[in-house]
């Protein structure tokens, strides 16, 4: 920006003029692919529209968003009541007393940082984040047991798990969701995001970070033989899993719920 600065105009090698918004967007895809290169590795760091990558986007968000908060020192909710005024109904008046958990960052920012690298945010709304006044929330792991697990809860899976000696969370992950696909409800205004349940449809399978988010509930719940059993299943299926959960170890806040469950899930993984 210093160098930007000194000079009236910045010009490309062929004459076109440079805007202050266009060289702010590269400096944040620039940003964005050190630090997931640093924090995920080479593959990640080169993902971006259309391209594959080794770990899938919502991995990649997460691991964004959780670096850009640990590097700017942002704000983190840790049972903080968030105040609300759209509405009278019970559903409003719900929301506006409950008590949220997660981590949180203003819109602008995550949309800076996740726009060049090709994430694209309303995929993983209400599954990964949360967005409401500006601001958008990291969901905390434990908001997304029933998600994750369905109305059965974590113990049923468990027993899934402990029954299969190779089994396939691809078909446990998301029981709900198979049956009836996600329920949505977009909203309107700056910093909110306007999705319908149909864009979700395909996105409902499980990934990698899911996977991952569903060992620290099998280590909250003391359902150890599943977690083994999950556990010896991803050590299979290849390094993914323990390379996110490790750099996800790196990432989560110091004291934070998410800190202790992986730490203490990362013990469990066999030798």
């Amino acid at each position: 920006m210093e160098i930007f600065s000194r000079y009236s105009k910045v010009e490309t090698a062929e004459g076109r003029e440079i805007k202050l918004d266009e060289y702010l967007k590269k400096i944040w895809e620039v940003v964005g692919r050190i630090a997931l290169e640093q924090v995920l590795g080479t593959g990640e760091s080169r993902a971006t529209n259309g391209v594959a990558s080794v770990l899938e986007e919502d991995a990649r968000l997460t691991a964004l968003f959780l670096w850009t908060l640990q590097s700017t020192n942002g704000s983190m909710t840790n049972g903080e009541e968030i105040e609300s005024d759209d509405g009278d109904g019970d559903e409003e008046e719900e929301a506006r007393k409950k008590k949220t958990k997660g981590f949180s960052l203003v819109f602008d920012v995550v949309r800076r940082f996740a726009q060049p690298l090709g994430i694209h945010l309303p995929e993983w709304e209400n599954r990964i984040i949360e967005t409401e006044k500006g601001v958008v929330r990291l969901m905390a792991v434990t908001e997304r047991a029933k998600q994750l697990f369905g109305e059965d809860g974590v113990q049923s899976v468990a027993k899934q798990l402990e029954g299969d000696p190779k089994p396939n969370m691809q078909m446990i992950l998301f029981p709900e969701m198979e049956r009836s696909g996600p329920v949505v409800r977009g909203k309107k205004g700056r910093g909110r995001i306007n999705i319908s349940a149909e864009s979700l449809e395909t996105k409902y399978e499980a990934t990698t970070l899911d996977r991952v988010h569903a060992a620290m509930l099998l280590q909250a719940s003391g359902r150890a033989n599943a977690l083994r059993s999950l556990l010896k299943s991803e050590q299979d299926r290849g390094p993914e899993f323990l390379r996110l959960a490790n750099s996800l170890c790196a990432l989560y806040p110091r004291g934070s719920e998410e800190k202790r469950l992986i730490d203490a899930m990362l013990l469990a993984v066999p030798r």
